[in-house]
C-alpha cells in the first residue's frame, strides 16, 4: 500500500513540475506574441494575390530603438545593439546560455533576421527595412 502511495506522490511531484515548464513556455510566447506584434508581423500571413495593378508594399526603415522594443527587458539588458550597413546588429554582452539564444534567435527570425556564426565575433543581424 505504501508503494502505491509513493508513486501517486512521485506522479503528483512530476505534474507540478511539468505544470511549473507550461507556465514558462506560456510566459515565453507571450513575451514573443508581443515582440511580434510590435515588430508588425501578422499573426497569420496573408494570401498573395498578384495583380497587375497592386502597389509596391510601403518600406519601414527600423532604427535600434525600434529592435530593442522587440526584446523583453530581462532578454533586451544582455545584448549589445549597433548599427552596420543595412543592419541592426545584435551582439551578446555576456553568455547567454542555450535558452536565452533560443529566445533571442526566435526574435531575430520573426524580425526577418538571421544569427551570423563566426566564433567570437557571432552576432544577430536584423535588416533595417521591415516590410
Amino acid at each position: 500500500m505504501s508503494e502505491k502511495k509513493m508513486n501517486v506522490e512521485e506522479i503528483l511531484q512530476r505534474i507540478d513540475q511539468l505544470l511549473d515548464v507550461l507556465k514558462e513556455i506560456s510566459k515565453d510566447l507571450t513575451d514573443i506574441s508581443k515582440s511580434l506584434k510590435v515588430a508588425g508581423v501578422p499573426a497569420a500571413p496573408a494570401p498573395a494575390v498578384a495583380t497587375p495593378t497592386a502597389p509596391t508594399p510601403a518600406v519601414q526603415m527600423r532604427s535600434i530603438a525600434d529592435v530593442r522594443t522587440l526584446f523583453p527587458k530581462e532578454l533586451e539588458d544582455m545584448l549589445f545593439f549597433e548599427e552596420e550597413g543595412e543592419y541592426i546588429v545584435i551582439k551578446p554582452r555576456r553568455f547567454l546560455g542555450s535558452e536565452n539564444f533560443a529566445k533571442i534567435a526566435s526574435i531575430v527570425r520573426g524580425a526577418g533576421g538571421e544569427y551570423i556564426s563566426a566564433g567570437r565575433e557571432s552576432h544577430f543581424k536584423i535588416p533595417k527595412e521591415a516590410r
